[in-house]
């Protein structure tokens, strides 16, 4: 690219015929004229279909009851998995084996469990943002 004040090296034009060179002179006029205005960052620029939102920070706390409050089995799924998963490494501290083996195998059901709350979630949210 070349910066706005460098030399544009204009020899070629001399073996361009006259009449070729107000064609050419007036395309290059044209292009100028018609090219679009700058952006202009004090506007956004206007999308057809599209409705910018207001800007709103939405804290964590606020997201996170929010979140909640639109799937509440993902916490609970969440707080299970967890609470399978620490009971079971203290069952396994004290030696209880068999008791230890069951949390993990309860910490998988839970795990699953989550993820289909995450899933249906989902699909929740797709229609109803369809509708």
């Amino acid at each position: 690219m070349c910066s706005p004040t460098a030399a544009i090296d204009l020899r070629w034009l001399r073996r361009v015929p006259g009449s070729h060179l107000r064609v050419l002179l007036a395309g290059v006029v044209t292009m100028a004229q018609s090219s679009p205005p700058p952006f202009d960052p004090s506007s956004p620029p206007l999308i057809e279909g599209f409705v910018p939102t207001p800007l709103h920070r939405e804290g964590f706390r606020d997201k996170f009851l929010r979140k909640t409050r639109e799937n509440p089995l993902v916490p609970i799924g969440c707080l299970s998995t967890a609470g399978a998963l620490t009971y079971g490494l203290i069952c396994f501290q004290k030696g209880n084996t068999r008791q230890s083996q069951l949390m993990m195998r309860a910490r998988v059901l839970a795990q699953g469990f989550t993820i289909a709350a995450i899933m249906v979630g989902v699909v929740a949210t797709a229609m109803k943002a369809q509708k």
